[in-house]
């Protein structure tokens, strides 16, 4: 589901890395290794982004600790539902929301997950 990183701009992937981190798959892999005895079911799960040659994984969708923050999950899942791909799904996350009152949905992953769910069904990426 890898979609053409050439239309969203490198100075997003740069803002995404230093507001959130986003460390290489195989960081990820190696970390979730060491937390995990088997650490592919979780692996499969990850939102990734593919930027030129390379498969990363924003770090909002981590918790403290290393495991996977449980409404990004939700969210993830639903997107790809909705057939929109990783990059566009976390452009989507950091981007003002007019259905969330201008508000990101990356900064609203603590409240109840159906304001963000309406918003990721009236998202447009196309």
């Amino acid at each position: 589901m890898a979609t053409n990183s050439r239309s969203i701009s490198g100075q997003v992937w740069e803002a995404i890395r230093t507001e959130f981190t986003l460390p290489t798959l195989g960081q990820v892999q190696r970390r979730l290794s060491e937390l995990m005895e088997d650490p592919e079911p979780v692996t499969r799960q990850l939102v990734r982004v593919f930027i030129d040659d390379g498969t990363f994984c924003p770090g909002f969708q981590f918790l403290p600790g290393g495991l996977l923050h449980p409404a990004v999950l939700g969210l993830f899942r639903r997107a790809l539902e909705l057939q929109i791909p990783h990059n566009y799904f976390t452009i989507w996350m950091v981007t003002p929301s007019r259905e969330l009152a201008g508000a990101r949905p990356v900064d609203h992953l603590r409240g109840s997950p159906a304001p963000l769910l309406r918003a990721l069904e009236s998202y447009r990426w196309r």
